[in-house]
């Protein structure tokens, strides 16, 4: 059984929302688990200490977000890959020489390091470098990777300007980096790269012409979309992580070969493995511990996971999607 204590952080709609334009301010918010949207060159990013699974999960909850799609890890330099990368393929490098800092994101295989929230249960990270400065000060201050997704409610338009985020996630998040306006104002273009060419997973901020000087470009095929490994990419997950065996959300007359993903309880009497997403019933909890909860079931030989019920609202949605 597995248990992870209190934190203490507040709910996604009660906080207070702090302008800055001091980078080492926004970099201490992040450091402590809180959310900051900050300015790149594309759109504002919505950023969390990729390292860090229960800020992850707030990063979602903020945005309203119904589903677990991999996030884009942000890094103050190209030097820094080896924290969030299992395997930095040549053609990769070349890419990220030859286009960082700037909106190109670069899909390889994720180092151990990288919770499985971020990547959505696969075994592929997307990572960049970002060419604003304030946005590479403010990953370079904090010390660590950080994950951002666009910085607007679920549905809504990607935002440009300070303002823009402060009228979607003003009171749902702990700061706005104020970075001015982005130049370039679209999402960042995500390739991966695959027998010598770039797979093309999302039109963005860097054209694929560009991109074919350095290596042949594929458009990827619609079949190729699903996820990170075999063509995903953030934003565009239909299919999500499975740990190999059935997952349900029936919890009556268990068996030894049933394991529990258990919500709101210890799962105390259960006659199989057993695990805790959240005793005490925070979904935000639940949501960051919910990969790392399927892997562990699987791993102890459970037939069948069985999932206690999630009050279908905020993180809930996303982990029934699950």
């Amino acid at each position: 059984m597995d248990r992870t204590p209190n934190t203490g952080r507040h709910a996604a709609a009660d906080r207070k929302t702090v302008v800055t334009t001091d980078p080492a301010e926004a970099a201490a918010i992040l450091r402590r688990g809180g959310l900051v949207a900050f300015g790149t060159e594309t759109v504002y990013g919505l950023g969390a200490d990729a390292t860090d699974a229960r800020a992850v999960a707030g990063v979602f909850e903020a945005k309203g977000r119904p589903a677990f799609d991999p996030l884009i890890v942000h890094l103050a330099d190209a030097a820094d890959v080896g924290r969030v990368a299992g395997q930095w393929p040549e053609e990769a490098r070349r890419l990220a020489a030859a286009f960082w800092p700037g909106p190109l994101t670069l899909v390889v295989p994720k180092a151990a390091a990288v919770p499985d929230l971020v990547t959505s249960g696969l075994p592929d990270v997307a990572v960049r470098v970002p060419a604003a400065d304030a946005a590479r000060a403010l990953i370079a201050a904090a010390g660590v990777p950080v994950a951002a997704p666009s910085a607007n409610r679920f549905g809504r338009v990607s935002p440009t300007r300070a303002g823009d985020v402060l009228e979607q996630l003003g009171g749902r998040i702990d700061a706005v980096l104020d970075c001015g306006p982005c130049a370039v104002g679209v999402e960042s273009t995500v390739v991966r790269v695959e027998g010598g060419a770039a797979v093309l997973l999302r039109p963005g901020g860097v054209p694929a012409e560009a991109i074919a000087e350095w290596l042949p470009v594929r458009a990827a095929a619609d079949g190729e979309k699903g996820e990170m490994r075999s063509h995903g990419s953030p934003g565009r997950l239909p299919k999500h992580y499975s740990p190999g065996v059935p997952v349900r959300r029936d919890v009556a007359d268990p068996t030894p070969a049933d394991g529990l993903l258990a919500f709101g309880r210890a799962g105390v009497g259960w006659p199989g493995p057993v695990f805790v997403l959240s005793e005490r019933g925070d979904p935000a909890e639940a949501a960051a511990r919910l990969f790392k909860g399927l892997r562990t079931l699987a791993a102890a030989g459970a037939a069948v996971i069985r999932a206690d019920p999630v009050p279908e609202r905020g993180l809930g949605a996303a982990i029934n999607d699950r």
